[in-house]
């Protein structure tokens, strides 16, 4: 098999797009797979200031690195979880990718907030992963709000992007098909979200982790059995094997005619943000949701207490490490 573009040995095939590369020519296909979808959809700009969210996963380490590489000012955010057997060692090889590109890198601790995950997961009586979920996006926004972030950036793929469609039809679920896509536009008080590597798939961020030597952490969450993302995608991996380029078609006829159906019809968002009296973050709701399973934890740990969050820039559980050369 030869490379599609310099017809040298290939090592990647890639039967979506009808090719196969060489290692190199890969790589300059995954960057620029990468920047059109930026493009296609004006994502971010090189004057915004871009915050990555990084789990230590191949995906999140392959757009950092590659949003480095295409010259974004782009800053590492990892969440350290307190899941015992699963949040030190991700942590660690964040830290060490960090160090190795000299990449600014914050860390946040939620067991600092009193928000450690197995703690969350006794006193919560709710799936765990939608719980972590609004926890994770709670503090992605706080910190770029007090860091001064503009754009909040994930390592969200085509195969995640294709199941999260695919559940949120299932519902039809209305107001998610009609916001569904690789940018989620900022309003007041909250960051702008980015998904750059939507026109890429978990195979192909892989391939592209493996040929940039990116030690990456693999091992599933310990709580995340059972999670119906996991069903969604293996059921689009049987389908794209036997027909081929079906994700980027589905996605793309969503993204292009499907969700301006659903915002035609999707109830009008009424909902009056403030801010929350616990934490400033935006909400419609008395309290925001973070600090009421907050105070449900803290509540259950200490009967008759609860707390918020510092909402300052010197929160609990936060550290900056600046790895870059010369303080850069």
């Amino acid at each position: 098999m030869k490379c599609r573009r310099c017809h040298a040995e290939a090592a990647v095939a890639l039967p979506s797009h009808n090719s196969a590369f060489c290692p190199e020519c890969f790589l300059d296909f995954f960057s620029r797979q990468v920047s059109r979808g930026i493009e296609e959809h004006g994502l971010m700009t090189k004057s915004d200031r871009v915050l990555a969210a990084l789990s230590g996963g191949k995906d999140s380490l392959a757009l950092m690195l590659e949003l480095s590489r295409q010259g974004y000012d782009v800053t590492g955010l990892h969440i350290d979880l307190g899941i015992p057997g699963s949040s030190a060692e991700a942590r660690a090889v964040v830290e060490r990718f960090c160090a190795r590109f000299g990449f600014r890198l914050i860390v946040r601790e939620t067991a600092a907030e009193g928000l450690a995950i197995p703690d969350v997961k006794e006193a919560v009586k709710r799936p765990i992963c939608s719980v972590c979920g609004k926890i994770k996006r709670h503090i992605f926004n706080r910190v770029a709000r007090e860091g001064g972030f503009n754009v909040l950036a994930t390592g969200h793929n085509l195969d995640d992007e294709v199941a999260r469609l695919t559940s949120n039809t299932l519902r039809w679920d209305m107001g998610y098909l009609a916001d569904q896509g690789p940018m989620l536009e900022d309003t007041e008080g909250f960051a702008r979200k980015v998904k750059p590597l939507w026109r890429l798939t978990e195979y192909e961020t892989a391939n592209y982790a493996f040929l940039m030597g990116l030690e990456n952490h693999y091992a599933p969450c310990p709580y995340s059995q059972g999670a119906s993302f996991s069903t969604l995608k293996s059921m689009w991996i049987g389908l794209e094997e036997k027909m081929p380029g079906r994700k980027m078609h589905f996605y793309q006829g969503f993204l292009a005619r499907g969700r301006s159906a659903f915002r035609a019809v999707a109830p009008a968002d009424s909902e009056i943000l403030a801010p929350c009296p616990s934490c400033g973050s935006p909400t419609s709701s008395d309290v925001c949701g973070y600090c009421r399973i907050r105070s449900l934890v803290l509540g259950r740990r200490h009967p008759g207490t609860s707390g918020s969050p510092q909402a300052d820039g010197t929160a609990a559980g936060c550290q900056e490490l600046d790895t870059s050369p010369a303080g850069k």
